[in-house]
């Protein structure tokens, strides 16, 4: 169990200047009040929005977060000059080469206050750090590395000492130190494994093979799954699976068919009630998931494994898009899981991106769930929460005000533009 509390990006994709999302709750009295949970001396949200017009730059947010991810974990790999996954703002004429920058702010299971963070390049890692603030005590610096080296705390951050000199310029101190058995380090590196999953356009391939998994093991994620499925009345009484071996076509070259030979893969059947003329159930019927169903089912099938391993294990679920080929109702549904303390009893986080406005006037979010992207003149993104809002009367939007009418008037901006037609 791990839970967010920041996280904030510079100079990766549309975010040119810093911008940081956060889960921690305002001083408000907003409603829905579930949905905060206090750890010791900290409180966080479990369920945030992001709200924003197309190519605004809410899926480079979540892209962000898979791509902190994805350094992370592969940095490991890396061998000496081998360049690293690098994908800059490149609207600025006069910036040179500039670091990206990440940071991300978590609790840990042992309920610590964990800040990790980097910027890098497409050949090096510029700076990394590493602060930690134990239960009742302020935060202390493990270590910090720049041009000049990497300095550490040999009190705090034993498992560093000697490593310094031995980390290559494109190589996180972080995963140098974990592989060869910092228990510390491993830690950091076990929330970026196990601590989230993104799920979005680009980066959300495999996810529907955790609930294929999941549904063939008999797991029990996988009967949370399918009773949430019958919750929502898609038609279907039960999923069977089975197994097969894959299909290799005749003109795929050779040697990726040997990638292939003596794999195994799960197929996925749905079983649907037959009827008689009366209406009376007299049978079952058994369909290819992926050929019968409609794709906004197979989207909630993709989703169930993530989700319910989330909802168990208390995790952060970032979606990109939750309401796409949804209904409404089925995303407040989804909602309604993360914000109640009954289904998610380990305080599991959901933070989406959406154009459902609806859910604005549903009263599931408070003003400090409710965030915006939006494009300034020079096309970078700025990211600001509804509580950062000020109206041209110097005052802040309500909670009890209507949300959803004042978003779509564009009184929080982050709205399309449209010219009118002449």
């Amino acid at each position: 169990m791990a839970t967010l509390l920041q996280f904030t990006v510079g100079n990766y994709r549309s975010f040119h200047k810093q911008r940081t999302f956060s889960m921690v709750p305002n001083s408000i009295q907003d409603n829905p009040k579930e949905c905060i949970v206090a750890e010791g001396r900290y409180k966080y949200l479990t369920t945030a929005a992001v709200y924003g017009a197309n190519s605004s730059g809410k899926s480079n947010l979540v892209l962000a977060l898979a791509s902190m991810k994805k350094v992370v974990l592969t940095s490991v790999k890396l061998n000496d000059k081998e360049l690293l996954y690098y994908d800059p703002f490149l609207l600025a004429a006069d910036t040179g080469i500039q670091p990206t920058y990440f940071e991300i702010v978590y609790l840990n299971e042992d309920e610590e206050r964990v800040r990790y963070g980097f910027e890098y390049t497409m050949e090096r890692i510029e700076k990394e750090w590493l602060f930690v603030c134990k239960k009742n005590k302020e935060e202390r610096p493990y270590f910090f590395r720049d041009e000049e080296g990497i300095g550490l705390d040999e009190t705090l951050f034993k498992e560093g000492i000697g490593l310094e000199e031995k980390t290559n310029d494109n190589r996180l101190f972080i995963s140098l130190t974990a592989q060869l058995g910092g228990k510390i380090s491993k830690g950091v590196l076990d929330f970026f494994s196990s601590g989230y999953n993104v799920i979005s356009g680009l980066t959300s391939h495999g996810y529907a093979g955790l609930t294929e998994f999941q549904f063939r093991n008999k797991e029990e994620a996988a009967e949370e799954a399918l009773q949430f499925f019958k919750d929502l009345q898609l038609g279907f009484i039960d999923i069977e699976t089975s197994v097969s071996d894959i299909s290799v076509p005749e003109n795929m070259p050779d040697k990726y068919k040997e990638m292939f030979k003596g794999k195994k893969g799960i197929d996925v059947f749905s079983l649907h009630h037959v009827y008689d003329n009366e209406g009376h159930v007299v049978g079952k019927q058994r369909f290819r998931f992926d050929n019968c169903e409609s794709q906004g089912t197979m989207k909630l099938f993709e989703l169930a494994g993530p989700l319910f391993d989330s909802l168990r294990k208390g995790k952060l679920l970032v979606v990109d898009e939750l309401d796409a080929k949804m209904h409404p109702l089925i995303s407040q549904h989804i909602i309604k899981l993360f914000n109640s303390k009954k289904s998610n009893p380990h305080h599991a986080q959901l933070l989406f991106t959406t154009h459902d406005t609806n859910l604005l006037s549903s009263h599931l979010l408070r003003r400090d769930q409710i965030w915006f992207t939006e494009k300034d003149k020079t096309e970078a993104t700025d990211l600001y929460s509804l509580m950062h809002i000020v109206l041209p009367d110097g005052t802040k939007p309500r909670g009890d005000g209507n949300l959803e009418r004042n978003y779509i008037k564009g009184r929080y901006g982050a709205v399309p533009y449209l010219r009118a037609f002449e």
